[in-house]
């Protein structure tokens, strides 16, 4: 089974405006509400993927009544949390020109309620999977993605992280499957070193599998993304042409793909061209999405040399 993880899941409300100006009245053209979270989006991508699997996180009141009640009927198994204090995120997205959001920060999350958790993954086994994804409400450690990995470390499950900052760098000790940086979060890795192209990127990737990950893909937008696998090779995919619809959720839709390719195959081209394919597809989607977008873009994920 899939497990994954979102410590901070919200309620997106995506607003659509033709301008926007500050200190003013703005209104909008269309808008609409969904659930938002790293892992929610990793789930979802693997429920489209046809991949049956577990969405485990926190949440807190009626906004995370909300979520526990979309998720639950979004088509993959749901087993929240719920905490006392605060109340889970309303992100809000506005789409004009460019993207811009203003996200909140998010309930309480205490260590018993983290404990709680721990207590859940030990029914975890080997061949199991656990994606801990996105960011981390305040009142939690930077550590904690660490903790959790090293509490399944002797069970053989195979462990990812999608994370940014010291929440993905104190997790690389305990050795994850694979780690996800967009080239922004690679970048801001490094004390915001210039990564222009997949090269540059490798070179930083490298240096991460120094620390203990073992597989690293970096996704470059528009560019595609590139795979430094635990065996050191090289792997390069661009991303197939099409008009952005929005690039919420893309990068997550990668990190299921390239999952669902690995789990389907262990092969970790056929892995890359799934991720790509998958995030293309989110990104292009207009009115819902199934796996035919999916397998659609497959056909235009084609491996660089």
């Amino acid at each position: 089974m899939i497990y994954t993880v979102t410590f901070n899941p919200a309620l997106d409300y995506t607003a659509r405006l033709g301008t926007f100006k500050l200190g003013e009245i703005n209104r909008t053209l269309s808008g609409s509400i969904s659930v938002g979270g790293k892992g929610i989006n990793v789930s979802r991508m693997l429920s489209i993927l046809g991949h049956e699997n577990v969405a485990m996180g926190f949440a807190a009141g009626f906004t995370g009544e909300e979520i526990v009640r979309i998720v639950k009927a979004s088509g993959f198994g749901c087993d929240f949390i719920m905490v006392e204090e605060g109340l889970s995120r309303i992100n809000v997205k506005l789409m004009m020109e460019s993207e811009t959001e203003i996200n909140g920060r998010g309930p309480v999350v205490e260590d018993k309620h983290i404990h709680k958790l721990e207590v859940m993954l030990e029914k975890l086994t080997e061949g199991d999977v656990l994606i801990l994804a996105g960011s981390v409400p305040p009142s939690v450690s930077l550590s904690v993605y660490g903790r959790i990995l090293s509490s399944v470390a002797s069970k053989g499950v195979l462990t990812v992280v999608d994370a940014e900052g010291g929440l993905l760098t104190k997790s690389l000790e305990y050795k994850p499957f694979l780690i996800k940086p967009n080239i922004k979060e690679l970048s801001g890795l490094f004390k915001n070193a210039a990564i222009a192209d997949k090269d540059t990127a490798v070179v930083y990737a490298r240096l991460l599998r120094e620390l203990g990950a073992r597989n690293i893909l970096t996704s470059m937008a528009g560019d595609g993304a590139v795979l430094l696998t635990e065996c050191g090779h090289v792997i390069k995919c661009a991303a197939p042409k099409g008009a952005v619809v929005s690039s919420v959720g893309a990068g997550d839709a990668m990190t299921a793909g390239f999952i669902a390719g690995w789990l389907q195959t262990k092969d970790y081209e056929y892995a890359l061209r799934l991720g790509i394919a998958a995030g293309s597809a989110s990104a292009f989607s207009k009115n819902g999405l199934d796996k035919a977008d999916v397998d659609k873009m497959m056909f235009n994920a084609v491996l660089e040399e």
